[in-house]
């Protein structure tokens, strides 16, 4: 048998998270023990079924099927399905997941978004599943993908993060139009050149952590659709609400 210890930190760090994910803990919300990271009585109350845009998954009144935004600006998106709204507890969460390098989040992070309505059809449905990419930069500051990380733990055997690749980074993207982040982000994402032709007729589920203006998921979208795939649902764990 091979040992795990001679086979690389990534291997290493994959059981320790695979061990810490199986030991009860506290609640990180109402500190209810013994636990998961967060319970369910807070999932429930911190993360009920909303009415959504199909499109961009913003608030919109019972019965309504798109914004306005979207019925004018159709985005590159078949479906778009978010867990949760971008409001406490989660943020705090999320900040820890991403820039703590508390990777253990990505498993209760990934039950709670898996719990959402349409999510897992979506999965169900889907011939692949691909994270958002990082920028190199960003990925050596933080360790790993968080897109990533939760798209594994969804569907580990359609998870594909080579497919699809950040080719620059971009200036932040706060304080900027919605039409301005489009234009910042314009050739920041590619197809895999050799493997291009993988996207042709698939369904493709797209996977990321925080979705503010969508502008980095549509533009991964067209991508994706110009490369031919027949239908692109992005999956968020939480959706910033539109500005008051």
């Amino acid at each position: 048998m091979s040992n795990p210890w001679r086979q690389g930190p990534s291997l290493l760090s994959s059981l320790l998270s695979s061990l810490l994910e199986r030991v009860p803990s506290q609640c990180a919300v109402c500190r209810a023990w013994p636990s998961r990271p967060v319970c369910d009585a807070c999932v429930t109350r911190f993360a009920p079924p909303a009415s959504r845009c199909v499109s961009c998954a913003l608030p919109v009144p019972q019965g309504v099927a798109r914004c306005g935004e979207c019925l004018a600006h159709p985005p590159p998106l078949d479906a778009c399905l978010a867990a949760c709204a971008y409001a406490w507890p989660w943020p705090d969460c999320i900040a820890q997941f991403k820039f703590q390098g508390r990777a253990g989040w990505a498993a209760p992070l990934a039950t709670l978004l898996r719990s959402a309505p349409w999510v897992e059809p979506a999965l169900e449905q889907a011939d692949l599943v691909v994270p958002m990419p990082l920028a190199r930069s960003r990925l050596r500051e933080r360790g790993f993908n968080q897109a990533y990380e939760l798209a594994r733990r969804l569907a580990p055997q359609k998870t594909d993060p080579a497919l699809l690749l950040r080719t620059r980074d971009t200036p932040p993207q706060s304080g900027l139009a919605r039409a301005e982040r489009l234009r910042n982000l314009r050739g920041a994402f590619a197809l895999e050149p050799l493997r291009a032709e993988v996207v042709r007729g698939r369904r493709i589920v797209l996977v990321d952590d925080v979705m503010t203006s969508g502008a980095s998921l549509f533009s991964a979208a067209q991508v994706l659709r110009t490369g031919g795939a027949a239908h692109v649902t992005a999956i968020v764990l939480a959706r910033t609400d539109p500005p008051s």
